[in-house]
């Protein structure tokens, strides 16, 4: 008998804990969330991903909440949340105070301007009014109708496009400007009216049985770092670790029983799976969420790789190679009894999260119809006797920012293709996992302590600032663990505050690896949540937990931060970038010093292309204050291939310029036309195709196709920029270094 392929998706969506237990100081009720995103989501991102899906009744997917997302959109729906750019919101305009003002005009454009900015015109022109015309400038040109069309546009933009046939917001969305205190209110009578059909909508979907609802522990804490945070120098053995080791593994279990009974309250009836927070796993975890009662969780197909010693390669197409391993689910096995576990297929996770925002919605949609279809051949030509299941999961909220329509057009091809295909069917993971029953077994002590994030928990601990929050966690449980009076029954406020500082997002933004334009707020919310157990034991506050975690100034040379999607205009948008390697140029010491016309370097990738931005000193001309001729020259480490040397006069004869390379970019400045070459035998280089895109105005950007370069997916590259006149050498960057990429 051949099966359909099965495919189980998997949204997951979350938010930290933004309310404010207090600082030490009173708080009104204006000010008791520190941020809006669960509101601002929750209008965009929650209730139109499964009012979409209900349009195609053949289509079953499963839709992950976390408690602490939900208990804080009950808290707006009862109008008891309030956050600073809600009440600015809600202030009439000639009472907006001069630090209110300063506030509307740095952060009313916290949004991708692209998507949810540019296609409204008056947004779109104060947009413009402030980036190129600056702050300090709005602040003393623009009339109170200025800001009350902003306060007006950042909420109204936040609203999906699903909802815009709604009467009020259509007129809204038509008046474009002048909108008044009336307008807002209104405005924010129409969110919290969509924030209240959350919940029913998918409690109704479930009980219908085309949706799936799961939970996670109650705060989204890592729940192996709860355990014991030496589990991180599982997949890195050198981790330097935080001076007090972290192990309570006792409140596993009360995050898991707050968010059983949240769920048992909410959807009225247990849950059946559990999104362990991050994807995060080990041995020591399982016997917690088995005696919960959870059926079934997920992780990532590098956890499974760490768990069976194999490395899922992938061909050309990015079309994993020995499929039946990842697309099963799995039976783990332990003393207190079993649990299935299905492990997502990262890369197609990945290219709906962070790759096809860039591309058309119908394409894009193909694309990944294709590789489900590639995977159901590869299925059939197995004569497998047992039904494959790919698991995609992913961020159900975020990625749909960087989405034309916040993603409506592509989910809509998407979905038609899914509902038109006969051998691809979705289901959810309880559907699959009880008419087809793991078979695979694992021991539970051989399943791999780690994350969705390359198998490891160096996101959440091994830093200097993150160690420091471990610490000052400890700190804080240990004072908990020393008032045996303080139960949660006569405490609560201790022990929520607890839960709160253990939710992983805290970690997430500390240190290395991650940044946004409120890192200084998540470290107050992080400090903040730790005060409040302090306060509730009545015990004296730390002084440390006054000063921040970590010095917030931003970092000058740092590594990408995730995938970036630039439109290549030689502009250098800020948000498009934002995400990038970035290298320091100007100020180094050094060839390149002298003359600095050349500021910094920024890099990136996506599954598409390689990304490349350089920044110039104000007014500098190509022939002129920089040489004309910029040359790309890719090396790729420890693989054996055809190599030749850099193609001009007068290269100096030391490391890097005298490394062998593959690849060649040839940029003329003056004329923006290029010429790309691969090396051929007795060091000659051979013209090729390629389809780089290169535009220059106030900076230089570049994309290159990892199609124009043929490498496979998670492969190193090193790169050098050499810059050269009349085909004579003169000078490169970085210096003494190559710039790593890593192929997604």
């Amino acid at each position: 008998m051949s099966h359909p392929l099965y495919i189980a998706f998997i949204w997951h969506q979350h938010q930290p804990l933004y309310k404010s237990p207090g600082s030490g100081v009173s708080l009104s009720p204006s000010q008791q969330y520190r941020l809006p995103w669960v509101r601002l989501h929750g209008t965009k991102d929650y209730l139109d991903l499964v009012l979409l899906l209900e349009r195609y009744p053949k289509l079953h997917q499963t839709v992950n909440l976390v408690p602490s997302l939900i208990l804080q959109l009950e808290d707006y729906i009862a109008g008891t949340a309030f956050d600073p750019y809600l009440t600015a919101s809600l202030t009439p305009d000639e009472q907006l105070t001069q630090q209110q003002r300063e506030f509307i005009i740095q952060h009313f454009f916290d949004a991708n301007h692209h998507t949810l900015i540019d296609p409204h015109p008056r947004y779109a022109q104060l947009y413009q009014q402030r980036q190129e015309k600056g702050q300090a400038w709005c602040l003393a040109n623009w009339e109170l109708p200025d800001y009350g069309d902003l306060l007006a546009w950042h909420n109204l933009a936040w609203i999906d496009p699903l909802f815009w046939d709604d009467p009020e917001i259509a007129a809204w969305l038509k008046q474009g400007r002048n909108f008044t205190l009336s307008d807002r209110q209104r405005i924010y009578s129409k969110q919290r009216e969509i924030l209240s059909r959350i919940i029913p909508q998918h409690r109704k979907m479930q009980e219908a049985g085309q949706l799936e609802v799961t939970t996670t522990p109650y705060t989204h804490p890592i729940l192996p770092l709860l355990a014991d945070t030496n589990s991180g120098r599982v997949a890195v053995p050198n981790m330097t670790l935080p001076e007090q080791r972290f192990q309570w593994v006792e409140d596993i279990p009360r995050h898991l029983r707050k968010a059983w009974n949240f769920y048992k309250d909410r959807f009225g009836q247990i849950p059946r799976g559990l999104w362990p927070s991050e994807q995060s796993v080990s041995p020591a975890v399982l016997p917690y969420i088995i005696n919960q009662g959870f059926k079934w969780i997920c992780s990532d197909e590098a956890v499974l790789g760490w768990t069976l010693k194999h490395f899922f390669h992938r061909d050309g197409a990015g079309n994993v190679e020995q499929p039946e391993l990842l697309y099963q689910p799995y039976r783990l096995q332990t003393a207190e009894g079993d649990l299935s576990i299905v492990f997502r297929d990262h890369r197609l996770s990945d290219l709906i999260g962070f790759t096809y925002s860039a591309m058309p919605a119908k394409q894009a949609a193909a694309d990944l119809v294709g590789h489900l279809q590639a995977i159901a051949k590869m299925q059939r030509d197995s004569q497998s006797e047992q039904p494959w299941l790919v698991t995609i999961a992913l961020d159900g909220e975020n990625c749909w920012e960087f989405y034309p329509q916040d993603g409506k057009p592509f989910l809509e091809a998407l979905y038609q293709s899914l509902s038109d295909e006969p051998h691809l069917k979705l289901v959810t993971v309880s559907e699959f996992l009880e008419e087809f029953p793991a078979t695979a077994t694992i021991p539970g002590e051989q399943l791999h302590s780690g994350s969705w994030v390359d198998g490891n928990f160096t996101t959440w601990i091994g830093d200097r600032a993150k160690n420091r929050a471990w610490d000052y966690l400890t700190a804080a449980r240990v004072m908990l663990a020393s008032h045996p009076e303080a139960t949660e029954e006569n405490n609560p406020e201790a022990w929520e505050a607890l839960y709160a500082a253990e939710g992983s997002d805290w970690f997430w933004w500390f240190g290395a690896g991650h940044s946004s334009n409120q890192d200084a707020i998540f470290d107050r919310l992080f400090r903040e949540h730790l005060f409040g157990i302090y306060k509730a034991l009545n015990e004296p506050v730390p002084p440390y937990l006054k000063q921040p975690v970590e010095n917030h100034q931003a970092q000058a040379n740092h590594a990408p931060q995730g995938f970036i999607h630039p439109v290549i205009d030689g502009r250098g948008d800020e948000q498009d970038w934002d995400k990038a390697g970035r290298i320091e140029i100007g100020g180094a010491r050094g060839t390149m010093h002298n003359s600095s016309v050349i500021q910094r370097l920024w890099y990136g990738v996506d599954h598409l292309n390689f990304y490349l931005r350089l920044d110039f000193k104000s007014g500098v001309a190509p022939g002129r204050d920089l040489p004309a001729e910029l040359n790309l020259l890719w090396f790729y480490p420890e693989k054996t291939m055809v190599n030749s040397p850099v193609p001009l006069a007068d290269v100096p004869d030391a490391a890097p310029l005298n490394y062998l390379f593959h690849h060649l970019l040839e940029v003329n400045l003056l004329t923006q036309s290029i010429q790309f070459r691969e090396a051929g035998d007795n060091h000659q280089w051979q013209p090729r195709f390629s389809r780089a895109q290169v535009a220059l105005n106030n900076c230089l950007e570049l994309a290159v196709p990892w199609a124009d370069l043929q490498v496979p997916p998670d492969y190193p590259l090193r790169l050098i920029l050499v810059l050269a006149d009349e085909g004579r050498f003169s000078n490169y960057l970085p210096e003494n270094a190559l710039i790593p990429i890593e192929v997604p």
